[in-house]
Formats: C-alpha cells, structure tokens, sequence
C-alpha cells in the first residue's frame, strides 16, 4: 500500500550507551509505486511544474514541513 511516510521500531539493546529511538520514520518517493508511466498523464503548467520540479502530478512529492518553521 502507498503511504508515503513508512516508519519501523528498532531494535535496541539492554547494554546500549545512548537512550533509544522507539520510532524511525522515512519518506518513500510515489515514483516506487508506479509500474510504468502511463500515457496521457495529467499534467502540470509549464511555469508550475518549474516550480514543482516534475511535470506530473502523480510524481509531485512535497517535503515535509520542517518543525518550528512557518
């Protein structure tokens, strides 16, 4: 299934020196999870796909908002 945030529990040992992280999380790009690019996508406006860096909406793949950033 497509999330695009995937997170895991590591594992840690009784003896490890640093307190543990119970959770990591990770991004996974939406082009994993296309097959192949169909033709006739949607596409994006030549000046919003620029801003956008991919011409497909399918692909568009935002960063994350930073904590403590407005």
């Amino acid at each position: 299934m497509y999330t695009p945030v995937k997170c895991y529990r590591p594992y840690y040992g009784p003896f490890d020196p640093c307190p543990p992280i119970e959770i990591k999380c990770f991004s996974t790009p939406p082009q994993l999870y296309v097959g192949f690019q169909q033709p006739g996508l949607p596409q994006f406006s030549l000046q919003e796909a620029l801003c956008r860096g991919t011409l497909w909406p399918c692909f568009y793949d935002p960063y994350p908002a930073v904590k403590g950033e407005s």
